[in-house]
C-alpha cells in the first residue's frame, strides 16, 4: 500500500534488507519491540485500573481501494492527513498524560533529529496547561530505557543553534529517570512518572 505525506510526498517504504534489520531489533533480546512493550504496558495498567493511556491513531485520508471480494477491501494508496504530535496521551492520578517513545541504536547519545518541530510545538503546549509530558527513549543496543520530560528535551531542542545536535548519554543519565524493564508491566514508566512529579512538587516548594 502506498502511504503519502500531506504534501503529496511519497512515505518511503521499507526495503526487505530494512525489514530484516529492523527484525533484529529487539526488545531486551526478547522478541519484542518497544512500541509493543508499552503498549502492553498500557494495557497492563488499564487493566489494573493504574491509568488509562491509549496510542494515538495515525490520521489517514484514503485516496485508493481495491475490492478482490465482496466482503473483503484492500487499501491501495493513502495520505497522512495532517503531521502526527505526539504517540500516547491518557490520564492518571487526575494528571494528564502525553508522551513520545522514540529508539537509537547510537550508544553514547539520542540524536535529536528523531523528534520533529510539530511535536515540540505540541509539547510546549502542554506543559504550559500543567501536564506530565514527556518521551521514553530507548537504547536498543544498551537495553536501556529513560524517562526525559518535555522541559528538558524542550531546552535541548532550541540548543541546536548552538551547534548542538543530540543528548549525550551522559547527560541523560544525569538529568532523565531511567526505567528498568521488567515482566508485568513490561516497561513501568508509571514508576518514573511518580518520581518526576516528586522532583516537581520540590521544585515548586
Amino acid at each position: 500500500m502506498a502511504f503519502h505525506y500531506p504534501n503529496g510526498q511519497s512515505f518511503p517504504q521499507k526495503n526487505s534488507a530494512r525489514r530484516a534489520l529492523q527484525k533484529e531489533t529487539t526488545f531486551a533480546n526478547r522478541g519484542m519491540h518497544f512500541e509493543e512493550a508499552i503498549n502492553q504496558s498500557n494495557e497492563y495498567y488499564l487493566t489494573h485500573d493504574k491509568a488509562v493511556v491509549h496510542k494515538k491513531p495515525t490520521p489517514l485520508q484514503i485516496v485508493k481501494v481495491d475490492y478482490p471480494k465482496r466482503s473483503a477491501a484492500v487499501v491501495k494508496e493513502a495520505y497522512f492527513r495532517q503531521p502526527s504530535t505526539t504517540d500516547y496521551n491518557g490520564v492518571y492520578c487526575g494528571y494528564h498524560l502525553d508522551f513520545e517513545a522514540k529508539e537509537t541504536k547510537n550508544k553514547t547519545s539520542f540524536p535529536l533529529k528523531n523528534f520533529h518541530q510539530h511535536q515540540i510545538t505540541h509539547m510546549q503546549k502542554c506543559v504550559n496547561q500543567q501536564a506530565i509530558c514527556f518521551v521514553l527513549l530507548w537504547f536498543s543496543s544498551l537495553n536501556r530505557c529513560f524517562f526525559l520530560s518535555a522541559e528538558n528535551l524542550i531546552n535541548y531542542w532550541n540548543e541546536q543553534e548552538s551547534g548542538r545536535k543530540s543528548i549525550p548519554l551522559s547527560i541523560i543519565e544525569n538529568e532523565a529517570i531511567e526505567i528498568v524493564p521488567q515482566i508485568a508491566p513490561r516497561i513501568p514508566y508509571l514508576i518514573a512518572v511518580e518520581k518526576y512529579l516528586e522532583r516537581r512538587s520540590q521544585t515548586n516548594v
